[in-house]
């Protein structure tokens, strides 16, 4: 590939939106795991304020903000009287999947912008219900991929949208780790909902479909298993026990402009990965390397095959050195908050990750029925 097409896949830097002076009263649902990094970064901002706390279990809020050194905040039972107590400028959902469609769309309901960790939900009837209370809102709502502020990351979509590949009609996608199980609530159908699918898929999906700007899913062919979580053998005794989500899955999707998607995902299995990504288009072809989980970067050089005068050409695009960036977790809260101000659109738009949740969705009907379906997607 010649210089003047390498050329146009250099970094970029990103345009810094400047404060307004306000500042942000926020407010946080769920103190588990994931709520560690929110803290973490609203803590390094300057112009944020976290007042209040919302957790289920008696005492864990408190813990949480004194580990954090969060002082003058104000704690609750639940979200809904949190929100009934609070003016709140936004609210950071991370509780667990199967309460992220009622604690998003009471939130909305109560005029507060919300930045909603992944994955979106677990069903589409449950995704298309927060769109439609988004939009009736005029709140922002934001979802959670902080992979999207990767400048390596960036990197496959600039190169998809600059033509260099042609028309893409293929893309293999997936990820997965030979052991990797977590524990906690993501492992029980009745806080989790999925498994595999929905904690690390979601990342894997959205880094292709995001590339060529999320065409809509039209069928799909799923299977999902459970077999190493459930075995003692490959899990601890007691979350074996309570395990019954997936832990492997898979699908072929069908998107709308002839595009095939062939997936799968994984928390264990006996290989290293499923393979790279790859994208292929009818005038080059992309090899993504593969990662266990795609919720930041990668590591290895992006590889374009092309062929040029004749002659089968790989061209390596060098890795974008970002250790003098922010952090990505930082990047996808400074960039919800900045949209608050500003008005622009969400950084992670709802729009798009309808159809994330759709696909995984599907997987898990399509293979709970045995055949490939439609997918079936309400308007907004």
């Amino acid at each position: 590939m010649s210089d003047s097409v390498l050329n146009q896949f250099t970094q970029t830097v990103a345009e810094e939106v400047k404060s307004s002076g306000r500042r942000f009263k926020v407010g946080i649902i769920g103190t588990g795991w994931i709520a560690e990094s929110h803290i973490e970064t609203y803590k390094q901002m300057e112009d944020v304020d976290v007042v209040a706390m919302a957790d289920l279990i008696p005492g864990k809020a408190e813990a949480f903000a004194a580990r954090y050194g969060i002082e003058g905040c104000r704690f609750y039972p639940s979200h809904k009287e949190m929100l009934a107590a609070e003016e709140l400028d936004a609210v950071s959902v991370c509780t667990y999947n199967m309460t992220h469609a009622e604690c998003t769309i009471d939130s909305l309901n109560a005029g507060v912008n919300v930045l909603l960790e992944k994955p979106m939900c677990v069903t589409t009837e449950e995704a298309v219900a927060i769109c439609r209370a988004e939009k009736a809102s005029g709140k922002v709502l934001s979802i959670g991929f902080q992979p999207r502020f990767d400048a390596n990351m960036q990197m496959i979509r600039k190169i998809v949208q600059s033509g260099a590949l042609g028309e893409v009609y293929y893309i293999q996608t997936g990820g997965g780790r030979r052991r990797g199980i977590p524990n906690s609530t993501f492992i029980e159908k009745k806080t989790g909902g999925i498994g595999a699918l929905g904690d690390i898929g979601c990342y894997s999906l959205d880094v292709v479909l995001n590339a060529i700007d999320y065409p809509k899913p039209l069928t799909v062919s799923g299977y999902t298993s459970g077999f190493f979580g459930c075995n003692p053998e490959y899990n601890n005794p007691a979350d074996a026990a309570r395990f019954n989500v997936d832990d492997f899955a898979a699908g072929f999707v069908r998107l709308e402009g002839g595009i095939i998607l062939d997936f799968r995902i994984a928390w264990a299995m006996h290989l290293d990965t499923p393979g790279d990504t790859i994208i292929l288009g009818k005038k080059a072809g992309l090899r993504i390397p593969s990662t266990d989980c795609w919720n930041g970067s990668f590591y290895q050089p992006l590889t374009i095959y092309s062929d040029i005068g004749g002659r089968q050409v790989e061209t390596k695009i060098p890795l974008i050195d970002t250790r003098n960036q922010k952090g990505l977790f930082w990047q996808k809260i400074r960039s919800f908050l900045d949209t608050i101000d500003t008005g622009k659109p969400a950084p992670v738009p709802t729009s798009q990750i309808l159809y994330n949740q759709a696909i995984i969705d599907g997987i898990c009907k399509s293979a709970e029925l045995g055949h490939e379906i439609e997918i079936d997607i309400p308007e907004i």
